[in-house]
C-alpha cells in the first residue's frame, strides 16, 4: 500500500509550550497555538480566570464547551434523594437527552424508583514480591495481626476518611494488599494514595523481614484504577448502588410501545450475547448517562472505564415487569476536583448535591438516571424505534 504523507501536518518544531503562570501565561499559550495557523476563537471565549483552574489543569489556554440539556422530572424514592429532580446532561449525542427524558417519564408514572446504596469505599492495592513462598506467607500473617497499626497511620493523614478494610490476596510469592477506605463526600483518589503511601512506609519500618522483599509497588493493576475488573464487580470500588422500578403492562404499551414478552426476550437474549462476546456487563448503555452527568457535574470522566459496567435485572410480574440496575463501582464526589468549577458547581446545585453530606444523594440520583436510560433504550430496541429516533434527533447535517 502506498501511503501519502498528510500535507496538512506541521513540520517538526523546536518550540516549547510557554509555562508562564497567571493570565499572561494563558495569553502566551493562546498565541503559541495560533502561530501554527490554528483558529481558536471559541476556545478563547469565556475562559475561566487562571486562579480558578490552577489546581485542575496545567498549561491552561482555553475552555472546551459541551452543550448541556435538561431531562426530567425524575421521581426518586431513595434514602437520600427524595422527590423530583431535573437532570443536567452534557453531551454532543443527539437523541440522548430525549431518550433519558422518556425513561424518566416512565419512572414517574410508575410512582418513582427505589434506590439503595450497599457499599461505599475507595481502594488502593500495593503489591509485595518476596524471595520465597514461606516469606510471602509470613508477611500475610503479619498483616492480619497488625491492622491497628495501619488504621492509626491512615487516620493521621486525613480527618475526612478512614481505613475500613485490609484484604489480602496471595499469588505465589506475590502479596496484593487491597486497602479499603471510607472517603466521605470526596471521590477520594488523592486521599487514599497518601494514606496508602504512609501505611506502606510504616509497614517497611515495622515488618521485621522487609529485607526479604524483592520488589514493592505502591500501585498495582490490582487497584483496577480507571480500568474494568471483575474484583470491582464483586468487591466494589466507590459506591455500589441499585435502582429499581416496577412497570405495568399498560405503561409499557402506552409509553414505550412494547410489552413484557418482548422485554423478557431482549433480557434473556441480550444477557446470553453479553456472556458470549465477553462484554463487561449485560446492560445497554450506562456509559451514556454516566458520561453526560460526569461532564456536567465535574466528575473525573476517566473513571467511566470502571463505573460503566451496570448489571441489569428484569423479571416478569403479575402486572408487567420488574426492572433494576446495579452499579457495583460508582466513583463520584461532591467536593473537590472539578466540582468547584463554576458551571459544574451550578449543575450540582440544580440537583441539590454540591458540598458535604451530599455524595450519597448524588449516587442515588446517578443510579436512577442510568435506570431511566436503560428503560428507554430497551423500549426503543424492542419497539423498533431506535434507528428512527436517532434519525430524527441525532443527525447534525450541515
Amino acid at each position: 500500500m502506498n501511503l501519502k504523507a498528510n500535507n496538512s501536518e506541521k513540520t517538526p518544531t523546536e518550540k516549547t509550550i510557554p509555562r508562564t503562570d497567571g493570565e499572561k501565561g494563558i495569553q502566551e499559550r493562546q498565541e503559541f497555538i495560533e502561530n501554527f495557523d490554528n483558529e481558536i476563537e471559541w476556545l478563547k471565549k469565556s475562559s475561566y480566570p487562571y486562579e480558578m483552574v490552577k489546581g485542575n489543569i496545567e498549561n491552561y489556554f482555553g475552555v472546551a464547551k459541551v452543550p448541556v440539556g435538561l431531562a426530567g422530572p425524575l421521581l426518586i424514592n431513595g434514602d437520600y434523594a427524595k422527590g423530583e429532580f431535573f437532570i443536567p446532561l452534557a453531551t454532543t449525542e443527539g437523541s440522548l437527552v430525549a431518550s433519558y427524558n422518556r425513561g424518566m417519564t416512565v419512572i414517574k408514572q410508575c410512582g418513582g424508583c427505589n434506590v439503595k446504596i450497599f457499599d461505599d469505599g475507595m481502594h488502593r492495592a500495593p503489591m509485595f514480591r518476596f524471595d520465597s513462598l514461606i516469606e510471602a506467607e509470613k508477611f500475610s500473617k503479619w498483616l492480619r495481626s497488625n491492622k491497628k497499626i495501619m488504621k492509626d497511620v491512615a487516620a493521621s493523614t486525613t480527618s475526612h476518611g478512614k481505613l475500613v478494610d485490609v484484604d489480602i490476596y496471595n499469588l505465589g510469592r506475590t502479596v496484593y494488599v487491597r486497602f479499603g477506605f471510607y472517603t466521605a463526600d470526596a471521590a477520594g483518589m488523592n486521599m487514599v494514595n497518601l494514606a496508602s503511601y504512609k501505611i506502606c512506609k510504616e509497614i517497611r519500618k515495622n515488618y521485621p523481614n522487609w529485607d526479604r522483599i524483592e520488589s514493592f509497588h505502591l500501585a498495582s493493576k490490582f487497584c483496577s484504577d480507571k480500568k474494568y475488573s471483575q474484583i470491582n464487580i464483586l468487591k466494589g470500588r466507590g459506591k455500589k448502588v441499585t435502582a429499581e422500578v416496577e412497570i405495568s403492562k399498560e405503561i409499557l404499551e402506552s409509553k414505550l410501545r412494547t410489552n413484557p414478552e418482548r422485554l423478557t426476550s431482549s433480557f434473556i437474549d441480550g444477557t446470553l450475547s453479553a456472556m458470549y462476546c465477553g462484554a463487561s456487563s449485560n446492560g445497554f448503555h450506562a456509559a451514556n448517562g454516566l458520561a453526560a452527568l460526569f461532564i456536567a457535574c465535574g466528575q473525573d470522566v476517566a473513571n467511566l472505564a470502571e463505573c460503566h459496567a451496570d448489571i441489569w435485572d428484569m423479571r416478569l410480574t403479575n402486572t408487567g415487569v420488574y426492572f433494576a440496575i446495579t452499579l457495583p463501582s460508582l466513583i463520584i464526589g461532591t467536593v473537590g476536583g472539578g466540582t468547584n468549577l463554576p458551571t459544574q458547581k451550578e449543575c450540582l446545585n440544580i440537583l441539590g448535591c454540591k458540598g458535604t453530606d451530599k455524595s450519597l444523594k448524588f449516587a442515588e440520583i446517578v443510579a436512577s438516571v442510568v435506570l431511566a436510560g436503560e428503560i428507554s433504550l430497551v423500549g426503543a430496541i424492542t419497539s423498533e424505534e431506535w434507528v428512527s429516533a436517532h434519525e430524527k434527533y441525532g443527525r447534525n447535517r450541515e
